[in-house]
């Protein structure tokens, strides 16, 4: 029997990394797609193609032979990055997404996995730490974070029409600050995990032990390891549901209680000096109902367990560039 032919764009970037290697062992033939290569290991793509997806043309070859296409391709990045760069981030994601899904279609592909984001919820609903975790329905009215939810919403709402108008079969998830190893974690574009165990490593290897962050780091957040993110996109793929679907960890914490699940995993005690910096919305849970109920499934991975295999990995980054400075 001839294999599921599948497309990972974004397969060099952190998600669309270990999204390769998850669907190589589930069987499937797996072509990356991707404007660079995966910086920390070698993908375990049967074929991977550098090509700048927010090209028509370049989108035609991607998708050219394709059963499946799972669409993780996005200029991104952490509070920092996303909240600076709007028309880039506008611009780049909207051509890379309208491209790829359109020449899916042309292509023939007869499944097509979106990759949204809890960008999309209205800011109105996120201005309290002690935040309502927000369900599938919160989106509207719509009132999305920045330039990079509204595009997500946007999409969300063209593979909705290219569903009902092509019968291509649409599925969409709204991910919750997922996180792990082989991720930026420098740089700028990183996300608050990453960022809190370089910080971390930094302090526990020079001896310095004090750390930046921005704002009161009161501002509370869910953070769903990279495990059970693949393994929730793999049933949603699977699965009949046709809405927009949550997937992240319901477990709400504090930045500043992130940096003490860190701190306490490289059995360091931290000092913290809080800057004016992007904080993103006051508070921030994903509500899991639904997540149960459609997959019979929710993340399994315990936040700190998540974070002690990410900061093991980031501290050796943290240490050979450290090393490397020094020589």
């Amino acid at each position: 029997m001839e294999k599921t032919r599948v497309l990972v764009t974004g397969a060099g970037g952190f998600i669309g990394h270990h999204l390769v290697t998850f669907l190589r062992e589930k069987g499937y033939w797996v072509r990356g797609a991707d404007i660079k290569y995966p910086e920390y290991r070698t993908s375990d793509a049967d074929e991977f193609e550098i090509l700048d997806l927010r090209r028509w043309d370049n989108c035609l070859q991607a998708t050219r032979g394709i059963d499946e296409v799972y669409g993780l391709a996005a200029d991104m990045g952490g509070m920092g990055f996303i909240s600076s760069h709007h028309s880039q981030i506008l611009h780049n994601n909207s051509l890379i997404n309208t491209h790829t899904l359109e020449a899916a279609r042309v292509n023939g592909v007869k499944r097509y996995f979106y990759t949204s984001s809890a960008c999309v919820y209205p800011e109105f609903k996120q201005t309290e730490t002690n935040v309502v975790p927000l369900k599938e329905e919160d989106a509207y009215p719509a009132m999305p974070q920045d330039a990079y939810g509204w595009e997500k919403l946007v999409m969300e709402r063209l593979c909705t029409h290219y569903r009902e108008d092509y019968g291509i079969q649409t599925r969409i998830v709204r991910f919750h600050n997922i996180f792990g190893d082989l991720g930026t974690w420098d740089g700028g574009r990183e996300k608050a995990p990453a960022a809190m165990c370089r910080k971390i490593a930094v302090a526990k290897l020079t001896g310095n032990h004090e750390i930046e962050m921005w704002g009161d780091g009161e501002q509370t957040r869910s953070f769903c390891y990279i495990d059970d993110c693949l393994e929730g996109i793999y049933r949603l793929m699977r699965s009949d549901h046709i809405h927009p679907l949550n997937l992240g960890s319901d477990r709400m914490v504090t930045i500043n209680e992130l940096a003490e699940i860190v701190a306490g995993i490289a059995g360091i005690k931290v000092t913290i000096k809080h800057i004016p910096g992007p904080q993103g919305v006051r508070g921030r849970n994903s509500d899991n109902t639904r997540l149960r109920e459609v997959l019979k499934w929710e993340p399994q991975l315990t936040l700190d367990e998540g974070l002690k295999r990410t900061y093991t990995w980031i501290e050796k980054q943290v240490a050979q560039k450290l090393g490397t400075e020094l020589n």
